[in-house]
C-alpha cells in the first residue's frame, strides 16, 4: 500500500479506536512512535486540569477527587494486578465484573489489554524486549510514551487466554472508554444536582467534573505509572532478581502497596506485596477485608521459604 495512502488509513483507525478499540489499524507506520491522533484523549485529559482556574476548588470537589483516587486505585492494584495479571486469589464472576468495571474507570485500557502487558513484563524485565524498561528506554518513555504507540495499544489475547473466555471483560476491553465517558457523565450531573438541591456544598457540575474525573485521573495515572518508572530506578533490593525492581516506601505508601516493586518481582505469585509486616500495603488490608466478608477467598500468601532469602 502507498505510504500516504497508509498514513491515512492509520488516521481513520486511530480515531474509530478512541470508541472501539478493535478499530486499532492492522497497517501500521511506525508501529513504536507515538501516535498522537490517538493519543488526543490522553493529551486532553491534561489540559482538563487547567479547568480548575474556571471552577475553583471546594471541600465536596477534593472529596470526591480523593475518594475517587482510592477506590479506583485498589481495583487497579488488587484486581487489575494482582488479580487479574497474577491470579493471586479467587472471586466469583459478579465480583470479578464489578472490580473490572472500576478498573476501566481509571482510564488505563481493559483488564484484558492492562493484564496482557503486565504478563509480557514479567517474562522480558527491563530487556530490550520490555516496552517501559528505563534502563533501556529511558525515563519518560517508560513512565508516559510506550502505551502511546500502536504496538502497545493491541491487546495480545494469547497472553490472557484465562481471562478472554469471559465476554463481559472482552467487551470492556473493546469499549475502554465507555465506562470513563460514563463516569465522567454521571460527575457532571452529580454536581449539578449538588448545586440545585444542596448550594452550602458550593459545588457544580463543572468542578466535579475537573476534580473528579480530570484531576484523580491524571494524578491517579501518574502514581500507578511511577511503579514502571521509578520503582525500577530508586529504593532498596532486598532480594537478587535479574531486573532492576525496587522496594520505595513512598511509592508504597501512593500506590497502595506496589511500591514494594523489588518483593512483588522476586515473588509475584503472592496477593500481598509488602512481605514484613511493618510494609504498609493497603490492597492488602483491603483483600483481607473483602475475604472476611466473603466476596474473595484463597488468598495466596508470602511462602517461608521466599521470607527465608531476604537479605533483611
Amino acid at each position: 500500500m502507498h505510504t500516504t495512502a497508509k498514513r491515512w488509513t492509520a488516521a481513520a483507525a486511530s480515531l474509530r479506536a478512541w470508541f472501539d478499540a478493535a478499530a486499532a489499524s492492522t497497517v501500521a507506520v511506525d508501529a513504536d512512535r507515538i501516535d498522537w491522533l490517538r493519543a488526543a484523549p490522553f493529551i486532553g485529559l491534561h489540559l482538563a486540569c487547567l479547568g480548575v482556574l474556571a471552577v475553583g476548588v471546594s471541600v465536596t470537589a477534593v472529596v470526591v477527587a480523593v475518594v475517587l483516587y482510592a477506590v479506583r486505585m485498589f481495583a487497579l492494584t488488587a484486581f487489575y494486578h494482582r488479580y487479574f495479571s497474577h491470579r493471586t486469589f479467587r472471586t466469583s464472576r459478579a465480583v470479578q465484573f464489578v472490580f473490572a468495571v472500576i478498573g476501566a474507570a481509571c482510564v488505563q485500557r481493559g483488564p484484558l489489554w492492562w493484564a496482557a502487558h503486565h504478563r509480557h513484563h514479567h517474562r522480558h524485565a527491563d530487556t530490550p524486549a520490555d516496552p517501559h524498561a528505563p534502563r533501556v528506554h529511558g525515563f519518560l518513555w517508560s513512565h508516559a510514551g510506550w502505551f502511546l504507540t500502536p504496538r502497545a495499544f493491541a491487546t495480545d489475547l494469547s497472553r490472557v487466554r484465562d481471562l478472554a473466555v469471559f465476554p463481559e471483560l472482552r467487551w470492556l476491553d473493546r469499549y475502554d472508554s465507555a465506562v470513563p465517558v460514563a463516569l465522567a457523565a454521571a460527575l457532571y450531573g452529580l454536581g449539578w444536582a449538588l448545586q440545585r438541591w444542596a448550594p452550602g456544598l458550593e459545588t457544580s457540575g463543572p468542578q466535579l467534573l475537573v476534580w473528579g474525573f480530570a484531576i484523580s485521573t491524571v494524578v491517579l495515572f501518574h502514581a500507578t505509572v511511577t511503579i514502571n518508572s521509578l520503582a525500577h530506578r530508586f529504593g532498596s533490593r532486598r532480594f537478587d532478581t535479574a531486573d532492576d525492581s525496587r522496594n520505595n516506601v513512598w511509592l508504597a505508601l501512593l500506590t497502595f502497596g506496589e511500591g514494594w516493586h523489588n518483593n512483588h518481582h522476586f515473588f509475584p505469585g503472592t496477593a500481598r506485596q509488602g512481605f514484613r509486616w511493618w510494609e504498609v500495603d493497603l490492597s492488602w488490608y483491603g483483600l483481607r477485608l473483602l475475604a472476611l466478608a466473603g466476596l474473595v477467598h484463597d488468598l495466596k500468601p508470602v511462602p517461608a521459604w521466599v521470607l527465608a532469602k531476604a537479605r533483611r
